[in-house]
């Protein structure tokens, strides 16, 4: 193989997506590569694989990203279809999901840990949760919003259960099963336990071991505690209990009816609401607090996608993280398995450029050392330990391989936008807007192409007549930036108010550190959060600890001068104030601790507008503003009617100049409509005259009906 074939990464020519579940496996795609190969699909497009919940039929709710699902195949099945694809010199690129993780199914072992054991699970950094929230009843708890009624109907309706397995209790509420913190097992041990006491002797072996395992259960470090090595003494010591107790619990007859009858009691009785006290009080010194769903939004104190309580959001910011939710990715790119990679949702992360530059920078390593697999049989012994250990090469060796290594290291260090491997981010840009040029990746998955194309074909000399149509229709003008503005203070306020509120409580604390902005009240800021982010004329900034670059500045400062002439009534030193902590204005007297805490708001800031920008925009107003909805498509701009052809034909040049290789598509998995409905709403473009007459009509008759519905 030649150096420069080597150093180049494999660059897809067409892709084609397949969206692997249960009733899609690896099987039933190894029987389509042969027909794919012959359409002219140069690489597959594969959803995301790896181990989901149960049932999951899209991928994304990952629950271990070291293992793939067994829904979809076994290993030797997933080897079969890489087999097919290597047949044909196909590739494949794969989604992946840095973003968050599943909390709803017992098979997350992370999310289980972090449950059981709160701030002191070896997991707690792994996920983005704020052990120290607003409410102070949550303190170094985690409100788990799960329950489908008032907590007090649901305990008294007995429909959560305490259970016993393999020497661990836990809570049961339907498909959800939550472990129990291991010191308040104490709780159910010690109940009754004189009555057991008198029914067996005092020398009992397993009465001795029961009440050394309540005196152990006692000495274990609280779970609160930060200290590394008291964390580890606790994760190891609980399990060595649980093992104790579930093997006195299986060799003492007596003993395990003592444990059944207490479980039984703390279940409570239907009809007697004193019996669940018991239960009650169990459920209070958890590490978690049960909550009704549909009241949690203003509380809860972790990171979610978007507004789904399901999906927590993972720290993959930490360096930890990243390796731990990456290995397998890693290893099947130095296996040649994967070829390239879609990074869902990049806008949700803490340091997207980062996170990029991370992910090359470790495609690359397993690159090479899947490049030395393949060769170690023709290269010395101490040689490939010492390239594989990625120590400096021995200056004496002057053998092609050893040089195209080398090679590779100096290009990686020469150039801080080189890119060994092909990446793409899921980033959707709006009107005028470019990709960010310090992401080291290939652009984005083809958005800006989809609406592009889709406008051409509509006929946009007709937008008056459209306007008109529309606006009679419904009996009103509606102001599509408007509708923009209320639908994203909507969000905010209603299924993204707990994000709001954490963000308002973390700017109140900044303000309180100088004398000029220590006034400010918790209201005010939090309000002005609001306005500011409803006026965000893109999905996100990417200030980071580097700065602020221009054009994020003037994003910035175009949200603020909007918020700031919409809402006369609040002061404008506030937006000042929220303007300059976005900018990274510190003050002269700001240590570096301050600076941290300024700059972790302004990521976190940045984190929620884009979710905002989501479930305001494409999510809402986009079923609010009806003039044409061929147009309301993710990524689009309802309010432009349709694409001018020189537009298009510009657009394709600066492509062609600065994404050469990124991803075009006409619809993709998140399309709200796909291409042929889009084809046929976009006709009516050019016939607004038949469009008016057969929606006046149309009209007519179903309002006849209205009374029936």
């Amino acid at each position: 193989m030649g150096k420069e074939v080597f150093l180049l990464p494999r660059v897809p020519v067409s892709t084609y997506r397949l969206q692997f579940n249960c009733q899609f496996r690896f099987s039933d795609a190894r029987k389509i590569i042969p027909y794919l190969h012959e359409l002219g699909i140069t690489d597959i497009y594969s959803s995301p694989y790896f181990k989901a919940k149960k049932g999951s039929l899209h991928g994304y709710d990952i629950v271990d990203y070291n293992t793939l699902n067994p829904e979809i195949g076994t290993e030797e099945e997933y080897d079969k279809l890489i087999n097919e694809l290597h047949k044909y010199d196909m590739g494949q690129i794969l989604d992946i999901v840095p973003n968050h993780m599943c909390n709803t199914s017992k098979e997350n072992a992370w999310w289980m840990d972090v449950i059981e054991n709160g701030p002191s699970s070896i997991y707690a950094c792994f996920f983005d949760i704020d052990w120290d929230p607003v409410k102070n009843e949550l303190k170094n708890k985690l409100l788990l919003p799960i329950l489908g009624d008032q907590y007090g109907k649901v305990l008294e309706n007995q429909e959560l259960k305490l259970s016993f397995e393999e020497g661990a209790f836990f809570i049961n509420y339907y498909d959800n099963k939550l472990p129990i913190r291991p010191q308040t097992y104490t709780q159910i041990l010690k109940y009754r336990l004189d009555e057991l006491g008198k029914s067996l002797p005092n020398e009992d072996p397993q009465l001795i071991e029961l009440l050394s395992i309540i005196t152990a259960l006692g000495h274990l470090p609280p779970y609160t505690e930060r200290e590394p090595e008291k964390i580890k003494e606790r994760c190891r010591e609980k399990e060595i209990i649980k093992k104790r107790l579930w093997s006195i619990y299986n060799e003492s007859p007596d003993i395990k009816t003592f444990i059944d009858e207490n479980i039984t009691t703390f279940n409570g009785i239907e009809g007697e609401p004193r019996s669940f006290d018991l239960l009650d009080k169990l459920l209070s010194e958890q590490a978690y607090r049960l909550s009704y769903w549909r009241v949690a939004t203003e509380e809860i104190n972790y990171r979610r996608f978007f507004d789904i309580n399901d999906l927590s959001a993972i720290r993959v910011e930490d360096p930890v993280v990243f390796e731990k939710t990456h290995e397998l990715i890693l290893k099947l790119i130095r296996e040649g398995k994967v070829t390239g990679l879609r990074v869902d949702h990049p806008d949700g992360l803490y340091n997207p450029s980062e996170y990029f530059h991370w992910l090359q920078q470790s495609c690359f390593v397993q690159i090479r050392l899947g490049y030395l697999e393949r060769l170690k049989d023709d290269i010395p012994s101490d040689l490939y330990k010492e390239i594989k250990e990625d120590t400096p090469l021995s200056a004496k060796e002057s053998d092609v391989e050893t040089e195209i290594l080398r090679q590779y290291d100096e290009i990686l260090s020469s150039s801080s936008y080189y890119k060994p491997f092909y990446i793409v981010g899921e980033k959707i840009l709006t009107r005028g807007e470019r990709m960010p040029e310090d992401w080291p990746i290939f652009s984005t998955t083809g958005y800006v192409f989809l609406n592009s194309v889709n406008g051409i074909f509509i006929k946009t000399a007709n937008v008056k007549a459209f306007d008109d149509i529309y606006s009679r229709f419904i009996k009103s003008k509606m102001d599509y930036q408007e509708i923009v503005y209320e639908n994203k203070k909507l969000i905010m306020q209603v299924a993204m108010s707990s994000e709001i509120n954490t963000l308002g409580h973390y700017l109140n604390r900044i303000s309180e550190k100088n004398r000029h902005t220590r006034d400010f009240t918790l209201k005010s800021l939090t309000n002005a959060i609001i306005e500011v982010i409803a006026f965000f004329p893109v999905y996100r900034t990417y200030a980071n600890p580097s700065g602020v670059n221009d054009r994020d500045q003037r994003y910035t400062e175009l949200a603020v001068s909007k918020a700031k002439r919409k809402n006369p009534a609040i002061s404008e030193s506030i937006f000042n104030f929220l303007r300059d902590v976005l900018l990274l204005k510190f003050p002269e007297d700001f240590g570096e601790e301050d600076k941290e805490e300024w700059l972790d708001f302004v990521m976190r800031f940045q984190q929620i507008t884009g979710p905002v920008m989501a479930k305001g925009l494409e999510d809402t107003a986009f079923y609010v503003y009806n003039r044409l909805v061929s147009l309301n498509e993710v990524g689009g701009s309802p309010e432009r009617f349709g694409t001018p052809l020189e537009t298009f034909h510009g657009q394709n040049i600066e492509r062609s100049k600065f994404w050469p290789h990124a991803l075009i598509t006409t619809s993709t998995h998140d399309s709200k409509r796909s291409e042929d409905v889009r084809a046929r709403i976009n006709v009516l473009s050019e016939i607004p005259d038949e469009w008016k007459e057969y929606l006046t009509r149309w009209s007519r008759l179903n309002k006849k009906k209205e009374n029936r519905c």
